[in-house]
């Protein structure tokens, strides 16, 4: 006669896809190390439940993503529930729930960066590397991963690296890149900060300074592409020149005025206001009849 298994026993819960519980600590040595970095977290805010978010990022900077262990030591911490911890950390996609790579490598897949070719990126770096989407190189450097969005459509298509940009991609430029990041070889974003691991740039976006020398100067500000409407609005800038949308209604392109200039009469701008009738049926009555529309009816 054979025994029911204990299923309350910890060595039989894995076989049921369920962790063990409670999570195991932090080995005494780490959790010595991290606690006074919480407690200076939880100082900053009046409330200690809102520390959470920079917490996560504290323990992710000690594993490389946040284990069930790194919940236990948030929840202690803030004196929460692990299911109130373990619901923040599986919301947001900047936690990641496994083990990556020292290289979080994304590539935004989303419209603009798509149509630019950020889906032929994508593509060519899985066949490149070996891994498909959220995987890492079995040499455990390169996690890649698609990303929906990386605010920057001016620089399209993009690619981040650890959340630093790397603008006006291809699939040339990107295999160098992930090449590099592998080989060692020293890899500058086409904006911003100076790279360094996924483990540091999280202990970063946990609220501590980051020290490398010229990294904060290094951040710059936005480039040309992102800048240009502003200046053409400040009068800064040379008027631009758009094709115009109604076609034969008007010539090829135009000039757009600078601020404190008349507009022509067929300003390309002019699509945006209401219309008369629909462009497509001139005998439409949706609206006040058109120039010349009578003579057309009779």
């Amino acid at each position: 006669m054979t025994t029911a298994p204990d299923r309350g026993s910890a060595p039989e819960a894995p076989m049921l896809g369920i962790p063990a519980m409670p999570a195991p600590d932090y080995p005494a040595e780490v959790r010595e190390r991290l606690e006074p970095d919480a407690r200076e977290i939880i100082a900053r805010y009046p409330d200690s439940r809102s520390a959470l978010l920079p917490l996560l990022h504290l323990v992710q900077s000690e594993e490389g993503h946040v284990t069930p262990t790194g919940q236990r030591f948030c929840a202690e911490m803030l004196e929460l529930t692990t299911a109130e911890v373990n619901a923040v950390a599986t919301f947001y996609s900047m936690y990641r729930r496994k083990p990556s790579g020292d290289y979080q490598v994304g590539v935004c897949t989303n419209t603009l960066c798509a149509v630019m070719g950020g889906d032929a990126i994508f593509d060519d770096l899985k066949q490149h590397l070996g891994v498909g989407n959220s995987e890492t190189t079995e040499d455990g450097k390169v996690t890649l991963e698609h990303i929906e969005c990386n605010a920057a459509c001016d620089y399209a298509p993009v690619v981040m690296v650890n959340w630093e940009f790397f603008d006006n991609q291809t699939p040339e430029s990107a295999r160098r890149l992930v090449d590099d990041l592998r080989a060692g070889r020293e890899v500058l974003p086409t904006r911003g900060a100076p790279m360094c691991t996924f483990k540091e740039t999280a202990r970063i976006l946990a609220g501590f300074p980051d020290e490398r020398p010229g990294a904060v100067e290094a951040t710059g500000g936005g480039g040309e592409p992102s800048l240009i409407g502003l200046r053409l609005a400040r009068g800064e800038a040379p008027a631009g020149r758009l094709a115009h949308p109604r076609g034969p209604a008007g010539p090829a392109d135009q000039p757009v005025p600078l601020p404190g200039e008349e507009a022509p009469a067929s300003h390309p701008s002019s699509h945006d206001m209401p219309q008369s009738t629909s462009a497509s049926d001139p005998a439409s009555d949706s609206g006040p009849v058109r120039p010349g529309s009578e003579e057309e009816s009779e």
